[in-house]
């Protein structure tokens, strides 16, 4: 898997050599390039922004520069073009596993106040936004969206274990954990948890589960069968 990420503040992207995320890149199971727009314009000054047409308030990225650059980077089209973007569609869980298996995401960020429209046009393939809020540039959504999708190659979690018990694995978000010690400051560690029970761990997970998701998130709701979750009972076979 390869990310080539675009934008005109590489320094963003430093801390993507720290934690598990470093040490998986470091160990080549997986590949980042950063490219700095601003090697791509034609002007004196590296400026690649514009007023916008029309009207407005703030600056837009102008064409060419982008274009230049992601021409430069795949000129064959062989990556998945993104452009992080508060108008793209929503970064769930699914389109996280979805990216995962791509051989290789190219990323746009956009800032001041994003791109001219012809950029998407022609070289785009899919706009997407980590939520609905407006950041002041693309750099921190590209993060997020490396950062989520590296969890699914093989090779950086320790566990495939650690993806598939996590919040939205299933659709719902992730019961309490507990480790030592046992007692903290006068807490108690659920007593299901230490009685080694596995079949009751898991009816506990998943009731704490529905709880949080319900406390939290009620919308997940919305397009989840619960049925589906719950333990399925053994049919007895008559004699």
């Amino acid at each position: 898997m390869k990310f080539d990420i675009l934008t005109v503040f590489p320094e963003y992207f430093d801390v993507l050599k720290q934690s598990l995320i470093g040490k998986a890149i470091g160990d080549g199971v997986f590949d980042v390039q950063v490219t700095n727009i601003r090697d791509y314009t034609l002007d004196k000054h590296k400026k690649t922004d514009d007023t916008p047409y029309g009207g407005g308030a703030g600056m837009l990225m102008t064409p060419d520069p982008i274009a230049r650059a992601i021409e430069a980077v795949d000129p064959y089209h062989e990556a998945w073009r993104v452009y992080m973007s508060p108008r793209g569609k929503r970064l769930s869980q699914q389109k996280v596993e979805s990216l995962a298996k791509e051989g290789r995401i190219l990323i746009l960020c956009g800032d001041y106040e994003g791109v001219d429209q012809r950029v998407i046009d022609l070289f785009i393939d899919e706009e997407l936004s980590i939520g609905d809020y407006v950041l002041t540039g693309g750099e921190l959504p590209a993060l997020v969206t490396v950062n989520a999708v590296a969890r699914y190659i093989d090779g950086v979690l320790g566990s495939n274990a650690s993806t598939e018990e996590e919040s939205f694995s299933n659709g719902l978000l992730e019961y309490p954990q507990y480790t030592r010690p046992e007692i903290y400051r006068g807490v108690r560690v659920p007593k299901v948890l230490l009685d080694g029970n596995h079949k009751e761990i898991e009816k506990w997970r998943l009731e704490k589960s529905l709880e949080i998701t319900m406390k939290n998130r009620p919308d997940l709701f919305e397009n989840l069968d619960v049925g589906e979750l719950l333990p399925k009972k053994k049919r007895k076979h008559r004699k």
